[in-house]
């Protein structure tokens, strides 16, 4: 951790929701002044998409599941190294997926490749990570504690199911087979290395939905925000302003000393109320060195 140069993670896994974390917190960083550097955890696969599909095989050939959601497949210790540097000096090396044809345009580079490694500008006030390992921790790394404020975002396992089949199936051209395999390939390392995390978070959002959710491989619409209820737990509840939560969330109550449970439409307004006030904070402690 590091109070000069501090980072913030959102980690959740493929299909979990960080990405409407991901816009709240620029929202704050715009309403506040602050310049971040944005570090995506796709940028840190070992693998392009090309090389990952040849990899993939040669696994399954050898009877192992090769998945996004392992050590193997990722460069953990090149992301390690990001953090201890930044917090130590404010500066690093990153990169960019090129996650569609229309990304790679500014880059003249196809879809499922990397930019080349560069450095980061100086002079930024905090990095921000969004993506699977913000806070992982293994036999040879340890992210987590570089780690000044990671949030958790987490739909009960059925509900990120749901979304990721949409999302592939609408949005990447998958067949509903095809995702599913995946998320059964996948499973063994959502269990060892993404659920750990999260309780590993400062703040987690999970989302509830109130609809049968039975078989989440049946289910051909996302549940909807109206129908949903969104668990907010803090690791420690001296830092949250519970009596302020519930007079400004609608709607909302406590379900234990340390979690706070609000109406999934309210999950933008929740995220800026309760997220905002950290970032105060930390950022104040940096300007307060200067």
């Amino acid at each position: 951790m590091s109070v000069a140069h501090p980072i913030i993670a959102v980690t959740g896994s493929s299909g979990a929701g960080t990405s409407s974390v991901k816009n709240t917190f620029e929202d704050i960083f715009r309403r506040g002044g602050i310049k971040p550097v944005v570090v995506e955890g796709d940028s840190f696969h070992r693998y392009d998409r090309k090389e990952m599909r040849a990899e993939v095989v040669k696994a399954q050939e050898q009877g192992i599941a090769l998945t996004h959601f392992g050590p193997e497949a990722n460069c953990l210790d090149r992301l390690e190294s990001l953090f201890q540097t930044y917090a130590e000096t404010g500066k690093g090396q990153r990169r960019y997926y090129i996650h569609s044809d229309t990304e790679g345009i500014p880059f003249n580079q196809p879809a499922g490749t990397f930019t080349p490694w560069e450095e980061i500008e100086g002079n930024t006030d905090l990095l921000f990570y969004e993506g699977l390992h913000g806070g992982a921790v293994t036999d040879e790394v340890n992210i987590a504690r570089f780690v000044d404020l990671m949030i958790g975002v987490v739909p009960v396992i059925n509900l990120e199911w749901i979304q990721k089949i949409k999302r592939d199936c609408v949005n990447r051209g998958y067949s509903q087979e095809a995702v599913v395999d995946i998320i059964l390939k996948r499973m063994p390392d959502y269990f060892y290395h993404i659920t750990p995390q999260f309780s590993r978070t400062h703040i987690n959002f999970q989302r509830v939905p109130l609809v049968d959710t039975s078989n989440p491989f049946a289910m051909r619409e996302i549940p909807t925000a109206d129908e949903s209820l969104v668990v907010i737990r803090f690791k420690d509840p001296k830092t949250a302003d519970f009596p302020y939560y519930l007079s400004m969330l609608k709607g909302s109550f406590m379900s234990r000393p340390n979690n706070l449970v609000v109406p999934a439409v309210k999950l933008g307004l929740a995220m800026g109320i309760i997220l905002a006030p950290f970032i105060e904070k930390i950022i104040e402690k940096k300007r307060h060195l200067n």
